[in-house]
């Protein structure tokens, strides 16, 4: 299989969101203060659950790669992004193109099944609290976090082999803030209708199945807690939910309009717009949502930096 070869030499022109934008300058201020905001946080976070033992928990452990992914997802598109506008150069080599769409889609992937394997673990806690350190042993733990990366691993590699081996011969400029599928599909001078069926099936399945069990195991998990005696257990299991929930409704959302929903009802400023959301927006706001309410992780905070100035949140 060969790529194509009117692309190989001359790379491509990312003409994303800001180029586009009436006021560049402040969007690429409020990205790249998004992007610092996300370093602080997730690292933040991966410090705290690595260094205090009593945050080895699964929850904790997936929580980490939670981060430790969005970490990475916002590290694969937000610099270079700034830095290409700043500098008034957006080309990238068909070889970077390759290996920012492959790393976009590793770690996409691997958060869709993270997200789903952390909702099964809060169903576990909450409907079979009594088996949890049978059922969420630390082999099993480590058994997803392998499914994860391996599965999302081998996905990207296909889809990125897949798409790169069309010619690109109608323009080098690919509307969109990164290197993705759907818009550098656009740039192909080839019948690409399959494949494209390929990539909606693959985005339904790799999106929908997650979602699917995620929403059944909060179904599940809402049914226990309603029939819950204590007022206080089935407030701390909500709150515990809704930090999770308020995660999943913002990455499917923007990745689902991006993957799921047919590419007539796209357009370059939607998809741009999407992609900033799930790519961006999401990785500095994740580990707020799960931290900031989280007495667990505010208290081992405040014993690693030492310091007492931290409120004191409401626990999982």
């Amino acid at each position: 299989m060969e790529f194509g070869n009117s692309t190989l030499g001359s790379g491509f022109i990312l003409v994303g969101i800001l180029d586009d934008s009436g006021s560049p300058e402040l969007l690429c201020a409020t990205i790249t203060a998004l992007y610092m905001l996300a370093l602080i946080s997730n690292g933040l976070l991966l410090l705290v659950i690595t260094v205090d033992a009593r945050l080895h928990v699964p929850m904790y452990l997936l929580l980490g790669q939670l981060s430790l992914m969005d970490l990475l997802l916002t590290s694969v598109i937000t610099p270079k992004a700034v830095m290409d506008f700043l500098l008034k150069d957006n080309t990238i080599s068909f070889g970077g193109c390759a290996l920012q769409m492959f790393l976009e889609l590793v770690l996409g992937s691997a958060e869709d099944l993270l997200l789903a394997f952390m909702a099964y673990d809060r169903y576990v806690a909450i409907c079979h609290p009594l088996n949890y350190m049978i059922l969420m042993r630390p082999s099993v733990c480590w058994f997803m976090v392998a499914t994860t990366w391996i599965l999302a691993s081998v996905t990207a590699l296909l889809f990125t082999i897949f798409t790169l081996q069309y010619p690109f011969c109608k323009s080098r400029q690919i509307r969109h803030l990164f290197c993705e599928i759907p818009p550098l599909l656009k740039l192909a001078c080839a019948d690409t209708s399959t494949y494209e069926l390929m990539v909606y099936l693959a985005g339904v399945t790799v999106l929908i199945l997650p979602l699917a069990v995620i929403l059944i195991s909060y179904a599940r998990i809402l049914l226990t807690v309603l029939h819950m005696s204590s007022n206080e257990g089935r407030k701390k299991a909500l709150v515990t939910c809704s930090s999770h929930l308020t995660v999943v409704g913002m990455w499917y959302g923007g990745a689902s309009f991006m993957y799921v929903l047919p590419s007539q009802f796209h357009s370059p400023k939607q998809d741009n717009i999407l992609s900033i959301f799930y790519t961006i927006v999401t990785p500095a706001l994740n580990p707020l949502i799960y931290s900031l309410r989280n007495k667990e992780v505010t208290g081992a905070l405040r014993r690693i930096l030492g310091k007492r100035l931290l409120p004191t949140q409401s626990t999982f």
